[in-house]
């Protein structure tokens, strides 16, 4: 049960789940001229879909503990397929959100069960990096998500075409993850999460807590880039969706590199990968101000990168941290508590954002997120680091 193997059946299972849930932060600005709406109403669409993505976190937690990661995937990526068409087919600017409701409903599934099939899968002693090799399948989705966004937007099928696509590939993975994973049983019962309990810990609340905002982080980074680089720095779409992807692969660089980090460091579980999340966040703070500095498309397109590979680094790592806090039978449920304040943070953040771009500018907007990112590592180190 414990190979290599079965890192990859559960990293392309995530890397299919990725490229369909952050193809819209590709499309942000395609959204926007389609349906003329401001910068903080194109917010709304990364708050919609992560509004159903949290709504149903604890119940997928505890579907996953409670019945094994197997079925609850296998139907989550098939709900995904049906959210993308949904994207691809909204006429209105209302539908679309409600579509990204749907599409946020079906991506709940990912963390909770992928977590629990990498605890059950890795080989002994790489634990932090399987997290992290299953990590980057966020961040090659995504990023080959922006890739095709943009490129299909150039052909007469429009940024709708591309969301048709991933449909496609959803089920044609489904299927092929149905027949090749045997997954581990869980419970045989559906209960809600003991979250008063896990909360009981200091270590864990303070990791929630951080999450809130390094998640108001991340979210508003992926959700504003191409418009940052079409608006402020005024290059093309297609410019800015390969900057977009330039992140998500500078973040996988940062994922790989902090698992491997994390797994090499002495002392209890969690010391080694809660010492990189506080790097991490501290970098990621320095490397916001970085973006407010930039000025041409290339200096930008760096300034992106490098943040992006600790911003979008860091999750794999958090997550490394949690399933080290917890048993192992209580990885769902503390997934889906982590994960909920990461997406709280990321529901929030990118309307405000885009308000503050709105009525000031960028460069304010991203240093406030500087600021932001800041106290989460503060939070890690103090609440966390140091208890470890």
């Amino acid at each position: 049960m414990r190979s290599w193997r079965g890192v990859g059946l559960v990293t392309g299972w995530q890397f299919t789940a990725s490229l369909a849930f952050y193809a819209i932060f590709a499309s942000t600005a395609f959204v926007r001229e389609d349906f003329g709406i401001s910068r903080a109403l194109t917010g709304t669409v990364v708050t919609a879909i992560m509004l159903g993505y949290t709504v149903l976190l604890f119940g997928t937690g505890a579907a996953v503990d409670g019945y094994g990661e197997r079925p609850v995937m296998v139907v989550g990526l098939l709900g995904m397929a049906v959210g993308c068409v949904g994207v691809a087919f909204a006429p209105t600017f209302p539908l679309l959100l409600a579509a990204l409701v749907v599409l946020g409903f079906a991506y709940a599934t990912a963390m909770p069960a992928t977590n629990r099939a990498i605890v059950a899968v890795s080989p002994r002693d790489s634990r932090n990096l399987a997290m992290n090799v299953k990590q980057v399948g966020v961040t090659a989705g995504s990023g080959l998500g922006a890739l095709l966004v943009t490129a299909v937007a150039a052909t007469r099928f429009g940024w709708r075409g591309g969301f048709l696509v991933v449909a496609g590939a959803a089920v044609v993975v489904a299927a092929a993850f149905a027949a090749g994973y045997e997954g581990t049983t869980g419970s045989g019962t559906l209960s809600m999460p003991d979250v008063r309990g896990l909360l009981d810990d200091p270590a864990y609340r303070g990791l929630v807590l951080a999450g809130l905002f390094l998640g108001a982080a991340v979210f508003t980074t992926t959700g504003y880039v191409v418009l940052h680089m079409t608006e402020s720095v005024a290059v093309a779409a297609g410019f800015a969706g390969a900057v977009l992807a330039g992140v998500q692969v500078s973040g996988s660089v940062g994922r790989l590199v902090g698992g491997a980090l994390s797994d090499r460091m002495s002392g209890a579980p969690s010391r080694g990968p809660a010492l990189v999340l506080t790097a991490q966040g501290v970098l990621a703070a320095v490397c916001f101000l970085g973006v407010t500095v930039a000025e041409t498309p290339w200096t930008s397109a760096v300034a992106f990168a490098l943040l992006g590979l600790f911003i979008l680094g860091f999750p794999g790592v958090y997550y490394a941290t949690m399933t080290a806090i917890v048993d192992d039978d209580e990885v769902g449920a503390a997934t889906a508590g982590g994960q909920t304040t990461l997406n709280l943070g990321g529901i929030a953040a990118p309307p405000l954002f885009g308000f503050v771009v709105d009525g000031f500018s960028y460069d304010i907007a991203w240093t406030l997120a500087a600021a932001v990112t800041a106290v989460g590592a503060v939070v890690v180190w103090t609440q966390v680091a140091r208890r470890a």
